[in-house]
This record gives C-alpha cells, sequence and structure tokens, in this order.
C-alpha cells in the first residue's frame, strides 16, 4: 500500500489513520499488539508517531490486511525472519512508489 504522508518529524494518530485508511482504534490495537510501534506521547498523552513507526505500520499493514495474515502469523513471521521480511516489504514500497509516480505522471498528460 502506498501511503502518502507529507515528510515530518512527527505524526498525529489522526493522520496516520486517515493515510492507512483506517480508524484509530486499529492503530491503538496494533501499537499494543506489536512491540516493534513505539510511538512517543507529549504530556497531554497524544500518541506521535515516527518515520520508523510509520514505516512498521506499513508492514504490520501489507501482513495482515493485504496479504491475510492473523496477528498471531504475523508477529511469528516479524519474530522468525525479520530481515527478510523487512527486505521484501522495502522493494514492494518503492515498487509502489515508482507505480504512484507514473500513474501521477499519466494523468497529467
Amino acid at each position: 500500500m502506498y501511503v502518502d504522508l507529507p515528510e515530518k518529524r512527527y505524526y498525529k494518530i489522526g493522520e496516520v489513520a486517515k493515510a492507512f485508511h483506517v480508524n484509530t482504534s486499529l492503530i491503538r490495537f496494533w501499537e499494543k499488539e506489536f512491540d516493534i510501534i513505539k510511538p512517543k506521547k507529549n504530556a497531554k498523552g497524544n500518541r506521535l508517531f515516527t518515520q520508523e513507526d510509520i514505516v512498521n505500520f506499513k508492514l504490520i499493514f501489507n501482513l495482515v490486511k493485504e496479504r491475510g495474515f492473523t496477528l498471531e502469523g504475523a508477529k511469528q513471521k516479524l519474530k522468525k525472519n525479520p530481515e527478510s521480511t523487512f527486505e521484501k516489504h522495502e522493494i514492494i514500497s518503492r515498487l509502489e512508489a515508482v507505480k504512484a509516480e507514473l500513474v501521477k505522471i499519466k494523468n497529467q498528460l
């Protein structure tokens, strides 16, 4: 899934949920379920997600929503072979970004 977020240091939970087209409750749930997501919290308790958290959300979203893994299956996949999983996801993300750019160029013609 290609996620179009502006380059920022921190993202609010609403921005992340909107970018992934999911509810904020799913973002909070995945934060509790997966230990690779560690948002910072400000004085009011609002979650602030970093660029690294967004990359991890993309990976989890790919495993759970696009490839059909269960939450337990996704956790096991990330524990067993995290390097391979991250590499494959990185390649897929780059290809999706290229595809989105090509579609944008096509629409301008």
